[in-house]
């Protein structure tokens, strides 16, 4: 019963979050989306990439300056996206068909994903409210949070089971995925958004040997403006962290990005299936 008081507690969190974005009419009305933006990133040494549906993408980023850079994102319903990142004199691309997502750099060939279709994780920091309706519709309200003033629900959805193991690989085990959303009481909208991961990676010499990657990460997404009857958020900061354990040394990394929205439109004319292609060179091992 308590189970089922905090679903049902969620469920009406959601509905006051589409309300506060335009409501159901307008959300329904956007068929496709473009947005351009901007991201200045500053991280410890670290690698940059992990849940914009990428892995180890090799972003290189100076300790301690602020690299500058920008992206542009492609969206249909449903399933399909494109996002192209340059940053630090490195392009990244990631897309989903509806069928496969994948991902590329400039150093790197293209792979595609184990499992579903993976919606892109910027599309929770405010860019696609119905994406983020959808995804804490099976979620449980675990308390209430402060966050930066506001007095937020603090939603929270863990990923099944099943498709955790789609996820897997011959080496790769996806132990737990967790998110979160922390959604004002004062305005319904989503304020702060929380991701980790835990991946344990095998080595050859056994199924007892491996190191375990966890990532986590949170945004805090503001700025909220109307575009045709839709509120999406312009800006906003990510904080990520990745820890290596389980081998001889230890490693934690930070990475900082600051984002800021600079266009959007809505109901794109031309934007067809091919423009969400994954590229010919694409590995389907990976």
């Amino acid at each position: 019963m308590v189970y089922l008081k905090e679903a049902s507690t969620a469920k009406y969190i959601v509905q006051q979050y589409v309300a506060a974005c335009g409501g159901p009419a307008a959300l329904n009305a956007v068929k496709s989306m473009y947005a351009v933006g901007q991201v200045r990133m500053q991280g410890s040494g670290m690698v940059a990439g992990e849940d914009e549906g990428i892995t180890a993408t090799p972003v290189r980023l100076g300790k301690g300056n602020f690299e500058v850079g920008g992206f542009v994102l492609w969206q249909k319903n449903p399933n399909l996206w494109f996002l192209e990142l340059v940053v630090s004199g490195f392009k990244i691309s990631a897309g989903s068909d509806g069928k496969v997502a994948w991902n590329q750099s400039s150093t790197q060939p293209s792979q595609a994903h184990r499992g579903p279709p993976r919606p892109l994780r910027r599309f929770f920091q405010g860019l696609d409210p119905r994406c983020t309706a959808s995804l804490f519709l099976d979620a449980v309200c675990i308390g209430e949070q402060t966050v930066n003033g506001e007095d937020c629900f603090v939603l929270k959805v863990e990923t099944p089971a099943d498709i955790l193991k789609a996820q897997c690989s011959a080496n790769t085990e996806v132990i737990h995925h967790t998110v979160w959303g922390y959604f004002s009481q004062r305005t319904g909208l989503l304020v702060k958004f929380g991701d980790t991961k835990l991946v344990r990676v095998r080595s050859a010499r056994g199924k007892n040997d491996g190191v375990f990657w966890e990532t986590s990460m949170e945004s805090i997404i503001d700025d909220y403006m109307y575009v045709d009857s839709v509120n999406i958020a312009h800006g906003g900061r990510t904080l990520t962290t990745l820890y290596r354990y389980g081998g001889a040394v230890n490693h934690r990394r930070k990475i900082e990005e600051k984002w800021r929205i600079e266009e959007v439109d809505f109901n794109i004319c031309g934007l067809c299936l091919e423009s969400f292609l994954p590229p010919s060179d694409m590995n389907n091992d990976h």
